[in-house]
């Protein structure tokens, strides 16, 4: 008597390269994230990302960004990162005025 039991193999699914042309497509579209779009279409967030480099379909003109709408993003993440340059610098030196032991002797 056999008592190992087999699980029964997980079939992959094969959808076909019109539902995958569509899915990229509509994903590419909506402004929505990967898995957002997956969610709605029953795969994962990765297999559609797959999907986008196997097709090679290119992004639409609508989603572009024109070259003014990425020299003003650059501006803008220029000046947030010297922001958080000056805001790393002023918890350096308030972290070792907070470590250095006061001369005052309040110790006790």
């Amino acid at each position: 008597m056999n008592d190992t039991q087999t699980e029964p193999q997980k079939r992959k699914k094969r959808y076909d390269q019109n539902f995958k042309r569509s899915a990229v497509e509509h994903w590419l579209g909506s402004g929505k994230s990967a898995e957002q779009v997956a969610g709605e279409l029953g795969i994962s967030g990765q297999t559609l990302k797959t999907w986008k480099q196997q097709l090679a379909v290119p992004v639409p003109a609508s989603q572009r960004p024109t070259m003014e709408q990425l020299l003003e993003e650059n501006r803008r993440l220029r000046r947030e990162n010297g922001s958080l340059i000056r805001q790393r610098e002023i918890l350096k030196k308030t972290l070792g005025i907070l470590s250095t032991p006061s001369d005052n002797g309040s110790a006790g």
